[in-house]
């Protein structure tokens, strides 16, 4: 998968140490692009765009 025109940005919630943080990428074409900003010439993890949602959902879902 060509990841080259993603324009990453930084999970909001990662901290401003730099640590621990988790970019995505959801301008491509039918595809939600995940990475770690410490290696980001490292492996990414794909994801359509309606599991990526999906996802988010669950994990912002307040009790």
């Amino acid at each position: 998968m060509d990841l080259s025109n993603a324009r990453w940005r930084k999970s909001t919630r990662s901290g401003a140490s730099g640590g621990n943080c988790v970019e995505v990428a959801s301008n491509l074409p039918g595809v939600v692009a995940v990475r770690d900003s410490k290696d980001v010439a490292g492996p990414a993890l794909a994801f359509p765009p309606a599991a990526w949602d999906a996802f988010v959902a669950q994990v912002t879902k307040r009790p």
